[in-house]
């Protein structure tokens, strides 16, 4: 192939758009990056904002040469929906681009990110979970990944919706707050008297109160008050224990869904509570340990991950170990 020939990767997520260009030795020679892309979540400004990342990224550059492209998409279904993808189409075409792009699932790019080994599993679990069976690069299975309305169990909206339903468990018992529940209240009425408890139906008053700021918001917000179970966690809250441990049991149950206690192949994890700094993520991994084997790995860069597969859909013997070091590190 031609010297100048180019790879594009790219990383669409909820809270930015990242793109990635590189030549065939693995060496990047455009970057560009812009607000979410989640095509499903705002796909109008998702689109406008790809082509602003994808006209950053090819500044310099002949778009022309770029002659294979991988892009990982959260919420990539979309992209079905003709409407959605006319507008991706129109932003790619827009950027000078002329190669098809293939769009794929952040499931196969955080794998690809962990690991340049073909086959595997991996797991997210940030706001939303999800896991899937990656053989020969692709995604061939999924188990969760249901949304928050159906599923994400153990994610970060599990964790808050957990931890708002145990204060109104509290609340049905008239029971007073652990450290949890104080927290909870606190996040999410920030000016609520705690003297209202004393007086008659102030419990009934504090669970209404509670019930109407969380219908109020959007549902996704719930996931933000995963970081207050995580703080009361390291305070010993007896509460947030249990709750950090049944988040760490629902993932691995998910794992179990579509892993033999035979394979050996590795798991990538990804996503803030499945980090390794993440208590969840901690129990996630020694339960891994406990009941499978191979090796446990931690994803890194999304869109370097997308790009070291672009490079393979351009030439397979270019998705080697050097090259996926040479991008994700």
């Amino acid at each position: 192939m031609p010297a100048s020939t180019l790879v594009l990767g790219g990383d669409l997520g909820g809270t930015s758009t990242r793109i990635v260009i590189a030549d065939s030795e693995g060496n990047v020679v455009g970057r560009g990056a812009a607000a979410g892309g989640n095509p499903t979540s705002h796909p109008t400004t998702a689109a406008a904002n790809f082509g602003q990342a994808l006209h950053a990224a090819v500044t310099g550059l002949d778009p022309a040469r770029v002659q294979a492209a991988v892009i990982g998409a959260a919420g990539g279904s979309a992209l079905d929906i003709p409407e959605i993808r006319a507008q991706f189409d129109a932003a790619w075409t827009g950027a000078g681009l002329t190669v098809e792009p293939r769009f794929i699932g952040d499931l196969e790019v955080a794998f690809a990110s962990g690991t340049p080994q073909p086959d595997g599993h991996v797991l997210i679990s940030g706001t939303g979970s999800n896991a899937g069976v990656v053989r020969d690069h692709r995604l061939v299975r999924t188990a969760g990944g249901h949304g928050w309305l159906l599923g994400d169990e153990g994610s970060g909206f599990w964790l808050g919706r957990e931890a708002v339903r145990s204060v109104l468990l509290s609340f049905d018992l008239e029971e007073p707050l652990g450290l949890l529940g104080t927290s909870v209240l606190q996040s999410l009425l920030p000016t609520h008297d705690p003297a209202l408890f004393a007086q008659r139906d102030g419990y009934a008053i504090a669970r209404n109160e509670v019930i109407r700021a969380v219908n109020t918001r959007p549902p996704v917000l719930m996931a933000e008050l995963a970081r207050t179970v995580v703080a009361a966690y390291e305070q010993d809250d007896k509460t947030a224990h249990a709750l950090v441990k049944r988040a760490a049991d629902l993932l691995i149950e998910t794992v179990g869904r579509i892993r033999t206690t035979k394979d050996t192949t590795p798991l990538v994890l990804t996503g803030s509570v499945a980090g390794e700094q993440s208590p969840v993520g901690q129990l996630l991994r020694e339960a891994f340990h406990d009941r499978f084997n191979g090796e446990v790995l931690t994803a890194r860069d999304g869109v370097s991950g997308a790009t070291w597969l672009a490079l393979g859909a351009l030439d397979p013997t270019l998705a080697t170990q050097s090259n996926h070091t040479r991008l994700v590190g």
